[in-house]
């Protein structure tokens, strides 16, 4: 009774670490950190509409938005597709009537199994940033993302689209805008083997440093102040499986010095007279040799970074112009000892800004748990 218990035991053994084995397996092969689903493996621009009551939709813009029935059409490859899917209004600032005529928008998809034969296979809930008054911003914003992109694949993933809106109920029709596609949370996260964490207060010296270095100093590229980690704050903290790692995912450029909007501007407490005006708001580090490796990684992307506007069609002269300088004064900091110290020591100076945490808007702090479609 014994060999015939343990005969079974071993067997059942031989299973389940075959099963354990092949699932790991088969996740890593699926889940690479390099996968990307259709909708993200191509920068091509694409139309898309969304038919419904236009005005209801924009007009519920109450912390708790509820979702509302779309038809929603792509046409791409001459090919036109149509699907049924809900959209509500998601978001802050860009929510409020006073700040965007059109606020931004949460896709859901429902994982419609239509979709597997679509560019939209994959997809569940898809963020839409639309533009929010003047479209050259949507685009300029897009560039950041993908600035991000070349830093580290623990990014959000973009598509930029043009946007109809078509009123059904007063059949009005509003002309195309550019629109950004923004990967879904969870899906970044799955991608990266790792899971999304949401909890507040969270030191940002327990952070992953190199991780950390990147983000900020990219931050502090783009003359970002309008983010913080520990009311998380356009950012999204990714926790690996083994629960030891934590990574930092920035998001919202909106408010940053290289987009400019005519909206931007810094928080009072970092008593800045201009989102122009770059401020690094990383944590104290008194050794600046931590910084090395970092400044490396950015030089050696400089040439990449700079063709993301160099070899631009959608951006003016002037604004590429500018950008370009702007970038020139970053390469200039990095590179310069004095200058560079100046700058990236600043938090560790107790009669400045540097250690300011932003909260972002009034009620943030008690809603970013349940919150999760900003």
């Amino acid at each position: 009774m014994y060999y015939k218990l343990s005969n079974m035991r071993f067997f059942l053994f031989l299973i389940l670490s075959f099963c354990f084995t092949w699932e790991v397996c088969a996740q890593n092969a699926t889940n690479s950190p390099y996968e990307t689903l259709p909708l993200f493996s191509s920068d091509e621009i694409f139309e898309i509409k969304l038919k419904g009551d236009i005005r209801k939709l924009f007009n519920d813009r109450k912390e708790n938005a509820t979702y509302h029935p779309f038809i929603f059409s792509y046409d791409i490859n001459n090919q036109q597709h149509s699907l049924d899917i809900r959209v509500k209004t998601r978001g802050h600032f860009r929510k409020m009537r006073a700040n965007c005529a059109t606020p931004p928008l949460l896709l859901n998809f429902d994982t419609l199994p239509d979709l597997a034969k679509t560019i939209f296979k994959g997809q569940n809930k898809l963020k839409l940033v639309t533009t929010c008054d003047i479209e050259k911003f949507v685009v300029q914003e897009y560039l950041v993302y993908k600035i991000y992109q070349l830093i580290t694949e623990k990014s959000f993933q973009v598509r930029l689209v043009k946007v109809i809106f078509e009123d059904t109920k007063r059949n009005k029709t509003r002309s195309a805008k550019y629109g950004i596609l923004l990967e879904d949370q969870n899906k970044m996260a799955k991608r990266n083997h790792s899971a999304i964490r949401k909890q507040l207060n969270v030191n940002p010296q327990t952070i992953d440093k190199e991780s950390f270095l990147k983000m900020a100093v990219f931050q502090y590229l783009i003359g970002n102040t309008d983010w913080s980690i520990q009311y998380l704050h356009n950012i999204k903290l990714l926790v690996n499986h083994s629960g030891k790692s934590i990574v930092t995912v920035p998001y919202d450029f909106d408010m940053s010095g290289i987009v400019n909007t005519p909206y931007a501007a810094p928080a009072e407490a970092l008593q800045l007279s201009s989102v122009r005006n770059r401020r690094y708001r990383g944590y104290c580090l008194d050794n600046m040799n931590e910084f090395e490796s970092t400044f490396e990684l950015f030089n050696d992307l400089k040439k990449e970074i700079y063709a993301i506007y160099q070899n631009n069609t959608l951006i003016d002269k002037t604004y590429k112009k500018n950008t370009i300088r702007y970038l020139d004064k970053f390469y200039e900091i990095i590179n310069n000892k004095e200058l560079s110290k100046r700058e990236f020591q600043y938090p560790c100076d107790p009669n400045g800004t540097g250690n300011i945490i932003i909260r972002g808007l009034k009620k943030y702090k008690e809603n970013s748990k349940k919150n999760s479609d900003k």
